[in-house]
C-alpha cells in the first residue's frame, strides 16, 4: 500500500488541537485561581508605579488629605467628623474612614495610601471576573463546558483593569472613592446574581439578597456613583437573567411583580443618597445654576460626553486631569453633532438588533444609566468630562469584548475552533498587554503635581491646566515660566480673576510693579470680594510710595478676613508711614 503523506496545514491543525486541548484542561482543573490570579497580576503590573507616587498638590489631595488633619485616626472625633462633613461637595464617610485606617498603618507616606487604592483595584478586578463567569454562563455563551466562559471572563475583566481611563481612579489618592465604591457595588451586584439562582434554597438565596443590598448601602457610603445600582440590576434581569419581559410572565406578571417590589429597598437607599449628594452639592456651591447653564447646553454635555467615553475607551491617548467646559456651549458645532450622531448610531443599533443582540442594549442602557449622575444634567465643577466616570460606566463594554472573543473563537460550535482559539488568545493579549503599556506609562503623570499639570498642559491646555502649572512653577522659584502659564492662561479666559492676581505676584517679584497693579486692579474688576488681591494690591500700591490708598485695600482686606494678621500689621506700617509723609 502507498501510504498520504503528512501535509504542513495537518500538522499545524493537529498542534493547535492539542494546545487547545491542554489549555482547555488547565482552565478546567485550575481555572478557579489561575485566572483570576492573572487578572490581579496584570493589574499590579500595570499600576505597580503608583507605589512611587506623591500626594498632587493643588487638585484635592492637599485639601483632603495633606492640610486635612480632621481624618486622621479613628476615634469618636475622626468618625463624628467622617459622617458629619460635606468636604469639597461629597458625602462619602466610608472613604473617610479607610483614610483614617490608613493614617493609623501610615501616618503621612503616600505609598500606604497608594497600596490601598491598588488593592482594591485589583480586588474589584477578581471580582468582576466572578460576575463575567456568571453572566457569560446565564447567557449560554460558554461552549467548552464552561471554559469559554472563564476565559471570556478572564479577557473582559483584564481589559477593565488595566486599561488607561483607570488610572485617575486609582493613581490619584483623592479618588479612593472611586475604587472603594467600585468593588462594593461589584460584590453587590455579585451577592444579587447568587440570590437569583433558581437552584440555590430559598434561604440561601435571601441571604444573597440581603447581603447584596448590605454592600449596596455601603458602596453609598462610599460615593454617591452607586446611585445608579438598582437600574443595573433591572437590566440585568432583564438581560441576562431573563427575569423581566421575558415570553412566560412578561413585564407584570407576578414573579415579574416579585423582581420589580426587590429593587425597593435599593431604590430607597439611591433615593436618600441622592438627597445627602445634592446637600453635599449645594454646600460647597459646586452645582451651576441654570441661568449660568441652559437645559439645552446642558443636554448638548450629556451626549458629548457620552461620545466622548466611548472614543476614549476605544484609543485611551492624551489624557488629562482636566478636560475644562467651555465658557459657551455651541450645541450645533461639529464636535456635538458628531457626538450627537454617534450616540444616535448606537441607540438605533442596539434598538433594532436588541432580539438577535440583546447584549448589545444591555451593554448600551447600563452605560448611559450609570453615567446619569455626571452627565452634566447637574453640572458640578468645571470639567465636561473626567476620565474617573468610566470606571463603572466601562463595565459592561469590557464584557462584550469578552463575550464576542471567546464566542468567535467557538464560531457557533460546541467546542473550540483551535485556529480561532489561538488567534483570540493572542489578540486578547495584545490588547491586555497595549493598553498596559499605556497604563504603566499614566501612572507616572501622577507621580506629582508639577508632572500631572506638565502633562496636562500638552494635551489639553485649557485656562485652569495653565494656571495651575504657573502656580507650581512659582513654587518652585520657576518666576519667569509661570509668568508664561498665567499669560496663557489669560489669553484663553481674559476673566480669569485668580490668573490675574497670581500674575501680578509674579511680576511684582520681578520688578514690574506698574503691571503687577494692573492686573491686581482687574482681578477686582472681577470679582469686588477677592480678599487676597485686595492685599497684594495694598503691598504694591506701599511698593510706589501710595499708601494712603494702599490702606484703603488692608482695610478692605480685613473687612473679608478679619483674622488675617498680615493684613492688620500692613494696615498699620502704611498707615504710619502716610502719617510721617504729611
Amino acid at each position: 500500500m502507498r501510504s498520504e503523506p503528512v501535509r504542513g496545514r495537518d500538522l499545524v491543525r493537529s498542534a493547535g488541537r492539542h494546545a487547545a486541548s491542554a489549555v482547555c484542561r488547565l482552565i478546567e482543573r485550575h481555572g478557579w485561581w489561575l485566572l483570576p490570579g492573572l487578572v490581579a497580576s496584570a493589574t499590579l503590573v500595570a499600576f505597580l508605579p503608583t507605589l512611587g507616587n506623591g500626594f498632587v498638590g493643588d487638585w484635592d489631595d492637599d485639601g483632603n488629605l495633606v492640610d486635612n488633619p480632621s481624618y486622621r485616626g479613628l476615634g469618636w472625633r475622626q468618625l463624628r467628623w467622617m459622617f458629619t462633613t460635606f468636604l469639597l461637595g461629597h458625602y462619602i464617610p466610608l472613604t473617610w474612614f479607610t483614610f483614617g485606617l490608613d493614617y493609623v498603618l501610615w501616618g503621612m507616606n503616600p505609598v500606604g495610601y497608594h497600596l490601598t487604592n491598588l488593592a482594591l483595584h485589583m480586588a474589584s478586578s477578581v471580582v468582576f471576573y466572578a460576575i463575567g463567569v456568571r453572566l457569560f454562563a446565564a447567557a449560554r455563551l460558554a461552549p467548552g463546558e464552561g471554559v469559554a466562559g472563564k476565559l471570556g471572563a478572564a479577557v473582559a475583566a483584564s481589559l477593565f483593569a488595566v486599561h488607561p481611563l483607570r488610572v485617575e481612579s486609582v493613581a490619584w489618592a483623592t479618588e479612593r472613592r472611586d475604587v472603594l465604591c467600585g468593588l462594593l457595588f461589584l460584590l453587590a451586584v455579585l451577592a444579587y446574581l447568587r440570590a437569583c439562582e433558581t437552584w440555590a434554597a430559598e434561604g440561601v438565596r435571601r441571604r444573597w439578597y440581603w447581603t447584596a443590598l448590605g454592600l449596596g448601602a455601603l458602596a453609598l457610603l462610599s460615593k454617591s456613583m452607586a446611585v445608579t445600582l438598582p437600574l443595573v440590576l433591572l437590566v440585568l434581569d432583564v438581560y441576562p437573567l431573563g427575569r423581566l419581559g421575558g415570553d412566560r410572565d412578561g413585564w407584570a406578571g407576578p414573579a415579574a411583580r416579585r423582581v420589580w417590589a426587590e429593587k425597593l429597598p435599593f431604590v430607597a437607599l439611591s433615593a436618600g443618597a441622592s438627597a445627602m449628594a445634592l446637600l453635599a452639592l449645594q454646600h460647597a456651591r459646586g452645582i451651576k445654576p441654570i441661568a449660568a447653564l441652559g437645559i439645552g447646553d446642558r443636554v448638548a454635555i450629556s451626549v458629548y460626553s457620552l461620545a466622548f467615553y466611548l472614543w476614549k475607551m476605544a484609543a485611551p491617548l492624551n489624557l488629562s486631569p482636566l478636560y475644562e467646559l467651555p465658557e459657551g456651549i455651541e450645541a450645533l458645532s461639529r464636535p456635538y453633532l458628531g457626538a450627537a450622531a454617534v450616540v444616535a448610531a448606537v441607540s438605533a443599533a442596539a434598538l433594532l438588533l436588541r432580539r438577535r443582540w440583546p447584549a448589545l442594549a444591555a451593554v448600551w442602557v447600563s452605560y448611559v444609566v450609570i453615567l446619569l449622575p455626571v452627565l452634566g444634567i447637574v453640572q458640578n465643577g468645571w470639567q465636561i468630562a473626567a476620565d474617573r466616570y468610566t470606571y463603572l460606566a466601562s463595565l459592561g463594554w469590557a464584557l462584550l469584548a469578552g463575550a464576542g472573543m471567546v464566542a468567535w473563537s467557538a464560531g457557533g460550535a460546541r467546542r473550540f475552533r483551535p485556529v480561532r482559539l489561538g488567534v483570540v488568545m493572542a489578540g486578547a493579549t495584545a490588547l491586555i498587554v497595549g493598553p498596559g503599556t499605556l497604563t504603566w506609562q499614566q501612572t507616572q503623570v501622577w507621580h506629582d503635581t508639577r508632572s500631572l499639570w506638565t502633562h496636562a498642559a500638552k494635551t489639553y491646555p485649557s485656562a485652569t491646566v495653565q494656571y495651575n502649572l504657573g502656580v507650581v512653577l512659582f513654587r518652585q522659584g520657576e518666576v519667569g515660566s509661570a509668568v508664561t502659564h498665567y499669560r496663557a492662561a489669560l489669553a484663553i479666559k481674559p476673566d480669569f480673576a485668580e490668573a490675574h492676581n497670581n500674575l501680578g505676584v509674579a511680576l511684582a517679584q520681578q520688578g514690574e510693579v506698574d503691571e503687577a497693579i494692573l492686573h491686581y486692579r482687574e482681578a477686582l474688576k472681577l470679582n469686588a470680594a477677592y480678599a487676597e488681591a485686595h492685599f497684594n494690591l495694598g503691598l504694591a500700591l506701599m511698593m510706589r510710595g501710595r499708601q494712603r490708598e494702599a490702606v484703603e485695600h488692608f482695610r478692605r482686606t480685613l473687612s473679608l478676613r478679619p483674622d488675617s494678621p498680615e493684613a492688620q500689621k500692613n494696615l498699620e506700617r502704611a498707615l504710619a508711614e502716610s502719617r510721617l509723609a504729611r
